[in-house]
């Protein structure tokens, strides 16, 4: 093994001596290379814990993260107060510097710039991924959309503004009574007065903060010295929001996960004798009552996190009560070309239940030509449940007894026992409880939907015309169901009247 020069010695003294010193409070980190160029810059709720995540061995990282960690010499950081001028100061100096891994790091689809029409007659805020030469004042781009988003929804409160694009509603919205919309529907703030409001929100996403505290605590002191008590206690208002902002929560709870997700998907990759890390897990669950309503769930975790836009929910095509024929039909159709094509491949499929679910996943998964992962997590034990041949995983048994595991095998089968805390089992859990979730809320739909139903809706034959010259007629299906055949025909003919007394008669 050869010896690290001395000049890296000093590099990594230098940067142990610096992370030693950082403070737990938000703010931006910049990474530097031996050149003194900054390569990459970040943002964090609590800088010492973010990038002290960079250098942990056990972290699972990707190779472009990797040949980042290899070129850091030094770093530098700049404390901030709250989370969200962390948030707005990262998107400045990124635009300023143009560092190389912020682009190699990031996913273009993740950049979102807030948009600002502040010369049309209804300025309004809203969120797009590209910019347009449309006269709007754009900000950012922002690396988090989730983040971005929530900052706007807490400054709201400061900086009340509107969202409505396209259709101008006639009348205020509940956002107005809650005090988050200016009201100039009817006229409840000038527009002069609203676009005053907005320059303040502009200066706040450029990073000026205290200097836009100085001005409004000036604007406060002149109003209350004119004895415009009303205007003055409305500053101060303002200025009691912007403060609160530093107890407002924007990122540290994904930052928590981040830390939290390389565990678990690092120790799963290990276990399984997996390739690489598994990117995107998709978790599968069946739900019905006593054979109706029968629907499945697809929940998506992309790096660890639900990523909600990729769910799919699957209403049962096959009747009865039928688990393992239900997921044998939802892989099936996961896995069509169609929507392979749509969705893209998991790296690892996820199935609630034991060896019967599995098995019938497996092969409707064979059956399609494609070749990926599958597993198991039974409820009872939590046991991770893999087929001896045909899950695609090669479980490493030295590093299952290393995290105090215990593999049980059959002729098809291993049933793999870790320990609850483990976080493997935790992030399993939760694909498993989301996917559980999604399913019962798509079920409990179908059955809502089925329970306000009427009976006549399910005759052959009988359209909404029919339906409603029978109601206006009789009053209501309890009353439709009573009558004789006659009565019916009186209204629709013989032949009609046979078919629905008919049908209603064998419903009773």
């Amino acid at each position: 093994m050869k010896k690290p020069k001395l000049s890296q010695l000093k590099i990594n003294s230098l940067i142990s001596k610096k992370r030693a010193e950082l403070p737990k409070s938000p703010g931006v980190y910049f990474f530097k290379d031996k050149a003194g160029e900054i390569i990459y810059i970040g943002k964090a709720a609590v800088l010492k814990n973010r990038v002290n995540q960079y250098f942990q061995k056990s972290r699972a990282r990707d190779q472009k993260t990797d040949l980042l960690i290899s070129e850091i010499a030094d770093l530098e950081y700049i404390e901030v107060e709250t989370e969200l001028d962390a948030l707005f100061l990262e998107a400045e100096l990124v635009r300023r510097y143009l560092p190389r891994y912020n682009i190699l790091l990031r996913d273009d689809k993740s950049l979102v710039y807030v948009r600002i029409n502040y010369s049309d007659s209804y300025p309004s805020i809203s969120f797009t991924r590209r910019p347009l030469d449309d006269g709007a004042k754009y900000f950012g781009p922002y690396f988090s959309a989730f983040a971005t988003k929530r900052a706007l929804k807490y400054l709201r409160r400061a900086f009340p503004y509107s969202t409505h694009t396209g259709v101008i509603p006639k009348r205020v919205c509940l956002q107005y009574h809650l005090g988050l919309c200016p009201g100039l529907e009817e006229n409840k703030t000038s527009l002069e007065e609203y676009r005053a409001n907005l320059r303040k929100l502009i200066q706040y996403l450029r990073g000026e903060r205290s200097k836009l505290m100085n001005s409004i605590e000036k604007q406060m002191r002149k109003a209350a010295a004119r004895k415009d008590f009303e205007l003055a206690a409305k500053y101060r208002n303002q200025l009691s929001a912007i403060k609160a902002l530093s107890q407002r929560v924007v990122f540290s709870d994904k930052e928590t996960l981040d830390i939290y997700k390389d565990q678990g998907l690092s120790g799963l990759t290990e276990i399984l004798g997996l390739e690489s890390i598994p990117r995107r897990i998709e978790g599968y669950d069946i739900s019905h009552q006593q054979g109706t309503h029968n629907t499945a769930s697809q929940v998506v975790f992309v790096n660890g996190l639900p990523d909600k836009a990729a769910y799919r929910k699957f209403k049962m095509r096959l009747p009865g009560n039928n688990d393992f024929a239900h997921m044998n039909e939802t892989i099936s159709r996961r896995l069509s070309p169609a929507n392979t094509k749509k969705w893209g491949k998991p790296d690892l499929i996820l199935i609630d239940g034991g060896k019967g679910q599995l098995s019938s996943a497996v092969k409707a998964r064979d059956a399609s030509g494609l070749d990926m992962p599958m597993i198991g997590l039974a409820k009872r034990e939590e046991e991770i449940i893999v087929s001896s041949e045909g899950s695609r995983v090669a479980l490493k048994l030295d590093l299952i007894a290393k995290q105090r595991g215990v593999v049980f095998s059959s002729e098809e089968f291993y049933r793999v026992l870790l320990p609850k805390n483990s976080p493997v089992v935790k992030l399993l859990q939760r694909i498993r409880d989301e996917s559980h979730r999604f399913a019962v809320s798509y079920h409990s739909v179908l059955k809502t939907k089925a329970q306000t139903t009427s009976l006549l809706d399910g005759i052959p034959g009988v359209g909404p015309s029919t339906r409603s010259k029978l109601i206006r007629a009789f009053g209501s299906v309890s009353a439709v169901a009573q009558t004789t055949e006659a009565e019916i025909a009186a209204i629709l003919g013989s032949k009609k009247a046979k078919q629905i007394h008919g049908y209603l008669s064998s419903d009773r």
